[in-house]
């Protein structure tokens, strides 16, 4: 049986009379790829934004490693070891890349408001840190300001301060998104290490990326979920085929 690590229970979001999410019931396994995709209007950045707290659902339920975690805060969550990173760059632009991932790590403490103690008295934050750092590809630029970064190094140091909170799941939403085909290609290469640790729940427009890197995919269309199975199985569904695959994709 496989070991579930988050489960969705009819899960629903609306704003006013638009139904973003329609009772999406699914289950995460422990150690996969999962990519969700589907057309403009699907609500996959909307049940993202629900499963790591950023938005409320109207019904439903979540469940993380056995835990409901539907009304729980982003911090809480984050706390509880689901990392999440967004369609646009969040990073501190003035801060180092060290810094910024110090931050992150700090907040993963209970302690995380106690601003006012030394860095380098707390162990757990700077290892967390240095790791996060090595793990993302950027232990070699982490005095240089985020700000002077390129694009696709940003989008790395967030994925760096993700992983600097020592998530279990990540929650990743666009991660190639605005990136040249160099840059593209390194960061697949760094989902594909991170894979090897972690689970990762993925929305992606970049159909060739998702095909190399998912082991699942879920197709969502009108809010709802239209199919669920092996990346073979969603290549060779004719009703997918007819509503997504081969179109231009915007999230909700």
């Amino acid at each position: 049986m496989a070991d579930t690590i988050l489960r969705t229970d009819r899960l629903s979001k609306s704003f006013g009379g638009l139904i973003a999410t329609d009772n999406v019931s699914l289950d995460f396994e422990r150690g996969r790829v999962h990519a969700i995709i589907g057309p403009n209007g699907a609500g996959k950045t909307t049940l993202i934004n629900l499963l790591s707290g950023d938005l409320l659902p109207n019904n439903g339920r979540i469940l993380f490693n056995g835990q409901e975690i539907t009304r729980l805060p982003p911090n809480r969550i984050s706390q509880l070891g689901i990392g999440r990173s967004y369609q646009k760059t969040n990073i501190f632009a003035e801060f180092s890349c060290y810094e910024n991932c110090w931050v992150a790590a700090q907040s993963r403490l209970n302690s995380s408001m106690r601003f006012f103690r030394p860095a380098s008295s707390l162990k757990a934050i700077r290892q967390r840190t240095e790791r996060a750092l090595e793990l993302c590809g950027l232990s070699r630029r982490h005095n240089c300001r985020a700000a002077a970064m390129s694009y696709g190094e940003q989008r790395q140091l967030e994925i760096g301060m993700m992983l600097a909170t020592e998530p279990e799941l990540l929650l990743l939403d666009e991660p190639l998104a605005g990136m040249g085909s160099e840059e593209s290609i390194q960061v697949i290469e760094l989902l594909k290490r991170l894979a090897e640790e972690h689970t990762l729940i993925l929305i992606e427009h970049d159909m060739d990326a998702v095909f190399s890197i998912a082991e699942q995919l879920t197709v969502m269309v009108n809010g709802r979920v239209l199919a669920t199975g092996t990346v073979e199985q969603i290549r060779n569904n004719q009703a997918v085929q007819e509503v997504y695959l081969g179109e231009d994709e915007e999230t909700v």
